[in-house]
């Protein structure tokens, strides 16, 4: 169970979500993703290594520059039987007592 408790960490962090939803629609910059999500670049540098780290993202060097793009498209399956679910269970899971929105606020 550790990997998948592992993978759904790595994805239980709004930041995190947003990059990978970028990426799903191609590779970007660091200074690109910095500009569309408005944070600064050490945020943004410190959630991708996170992904890197656990192999969902990489990226190629082009001169000074660094592309970064999914490794796994299937994420974005994941994601979407996830949006599913959620989908399906209505507002149980934005007002579980441990997880939901009380909690996150």
């Amino acid at each position: 169970m550790t990997p998948a408790v592992a993978l759904f960490r790595s994805l239980a962090d709004e930041t995190r979500l947003r990059i990978v939803q970028r990426l799903s629609r191609g590779e970007a910059r660091v200074v690109d993703l910095t500009g569309e999500l408005g944070m600064a670049q050490s945020t943004v540098s410190k959630h991708l290594a996170c992904l890197r780290d656990c192999g969902l993202v990489d990226y190629r060097a082009e001169g000074r520059q660094s592309f970064y793009a999914l490794t796994r498209p299937e994420l974005m399956d994941l994601l979407q039987a996830a949006e599913a679910v959620l989908t399906a269970t209505g507002s149980a899971v934005a007002l579980c007592p441990t997880y939901g929105e009380a909690v996150a606020g």
